[in-house]
């Protein structure tokens, strides 16, 4: 069978430090992965970096592999001496070449090492998933927030996360290998589903904010200018004469901000003054005298 220069795979001196050789493997498995690499013969190379690291990474396979292959070039036969599997152990099989068969006989396998071919020593943790509740304010202008890490994730403490400007509830921050730990360094990934928190003045509908407008009686009927709150800061806003409780005034791209940012809808809801003095009712009582105002005329012709 063909000799293989695991060495010479990995692209390191026969002198070369476990450290090296593990920096070797993770660049290569990288490289070569699956699921990442679009090379026609990845698998295969893959199988193979993880093969070499397999046999590098463990100093007694590595020692034997020494022994019986240093005067071996890439390319030429080998076959094992007489006796060798009684040197190995016995251990079971593995998804390995002919050539590591009849070296090693199948020697470590799945256990503690690349196994198949690195594949389970970079396996992905599991991807996990929880909720983070987040201000209106933090929501529009962005924030960043330090947060305990969720169960489920494989470690502990604290963890930074960005909250982008313009987020909606239901939509969801990704933060790679932050979830559950696979084999090696590879983690899951955690997903934060965002959910905005009531605000005691403001209404969120998507990216629209809504706000009501507290009117006075005159300012409805004569018109004004009165100051009005937004996320962004205050503005002045006109008033027209003959405003109607309910009704909703734009101002155009004061909601999130975004691509496409929302709105803020100003509601008027026009407010009675209390008759809790005598000039108050007085004051109400000549309204009543002297305006033709009837408040049910267009309910006047139902029977």
């Amino acid at each position: 069978m063909e000799y293989k220069d695991y060495y010479k795979i990995l692209g390191v001196p026969r002198d070369a430090s476990q450290e090296d050789i593990k920096k070797a493997y993770r660049k290569l498995a990288r490289k070569y992965h699956p699921d990442v690499s679009k090379e026609a013969n990845a698998e295969d190379k893959f199988k193979e970096v993880g093969e070499a690291y397999e046999v590098l990474r463990d100093q007694q396979k590595r020692a034997q592999y020494d022994q019986f292959g240093s005067n071996y070039r890439h390319g030429q036969s080998f076959n094992p001496p007489p006796g060798w599997d009684d040197q190995t152990g016995g251990f079971g099989g593995g998804n390995f070449s002919s050539f590591f068969e009849n070296m090693f006989g199948g020697m470590g396998g799945m256990g503690g090492g690349a196994g198949m071919g690195g594949d389970q020593f970079f396996a992905k943790g599991e991807d996990v998933n929880a909720k983070i509740t987040v201000s209106l304010e933090d929501a529009f202008h962005g924030a960043t927030k330090t947060i305990r890490r969720p169960s489920g994730a494989s470690q502990g403490g604290t963890i930074n996360v960005k909250i982008p400007a313009g987020i909606t509830s239901g939509k969801k921050i990704r933060l790679s290998g932050q979830g559950k730990a696979g084999m090696g360094s590879k983690g899951g990934d955690l997903y934060l589903e965002v959910q905005i928190a009531p605000h005691k003045h403001y209404r969120l509908e998507d990216k629209d904010i809504y706000l009501d407008l507290p009117l006075a009686p005159w300012e409805a009927a004569l018109g004004a200018k009165v100051t009005v709150p937004t996320l962004a800061g205050k503005i002045s806003l006109t008033i027209p004469a003959g405003a109607r409780s309910g009704q909703k005034m734009r101002l155009k791209g004061r909601g999130l901000p975004g691509k496409e940012p929302g709105d803020e809808f100003v509601v008027l809801q026009i407010m009675t003054p209390a008759a809790d003095s005598d000039k108050a009712k007085k004051l109400y009582m000549q309204m009543a005298e002297e305006l033709t105002f009837n408040p049910r005329e267009t309910l006047e012709n139902i029977e």
